[in-house]
């Protein structure tokens, strides 16, 4: 079972209704022993950085997810991708849930405008479970970006920048992009992400 965390910050039902397409057991839950108990954890994520950690404090579970990334896999998307890196700088410094090295920044591309919304090619870097092969689109809407280990990066996309794209540290993954608006692309990174 697939676990989506529900900690009122994430576009729940988009990735909801993606997994129940692809008939992929899901469960959209706030609660510790369902977290526990799945096989694998969503972090969704709509919003700002700060707003959304503070819920997320709130909500009681920052400690039995990162218990859980150690045993399973997690993947965070779009500000939950943002969410697993150390730190984030949106209005102000705020420390992330620090499962993959690196920071969150404010886009600076040249001469193209923030937010950064639509589609955009996967330019591979290194392969990893959900991804093998660039020249994929899928589809962002952010106006922060990752700054990490290009080690840790699976693929970038070109914004008059290199954003990093679908990141990847142990059992940890992160899309900046929506799989779940991404059409088949997206959905065979959440296929592959279910076989984990």
């Amino acid at each position: 079972m697939t676990a989506i965390i529900d900690y009122g910050a994430g576009n729940l039902f988009s990735v909801k209704n993606a997994l129940d397409y692809l008939k992929i057991e899901n469960k959209i839950t706030n609660n510790a022993d369902d977290l526990r108990s799945a096989d694998r954890l969503i972090l969704p994520g709509v919003g700002a950085f700060p707003d959304a950690m503070r819920m997320l404090r709130e909500s009681g579970l920052v400690d039995v997810i990162k218990e859980e990334a150690e045993k399973k896999p997690l993947l965070g998307i779009c500000l939950g991708m943002q969410m697993l890196f150390e730190k984030g700088y949106e209005f102000e410094e705020t420390d992330g849930l620090g499962l993959i090295k690196g920071s969150v920044r404010l886009m600076t591309p040249e001469n193209l405008p923030i937010p950064h919304i639509g589609w955009n090619e996967l330019e591979l870097n290194n392969s990893c479970g959900l991804l093998d092969k660039g020249g994929e689109y899928v589809y962002f809407v952010h106006s922060y970006a990752a700054e990490c280990p290009g080690e840790n990066v699976s693929a970038y996309c070109d914004y008059g920048m290199n954003v990093p794209a679908l990141v990847f540290s142990g059992n940890v993954y992160g899309a900046q992009f929506h799989p779940e608006k991404s059409g088949e692309t997206g959905l065979n990174i959440l296929r592959r992400f279910a076989k984990l």
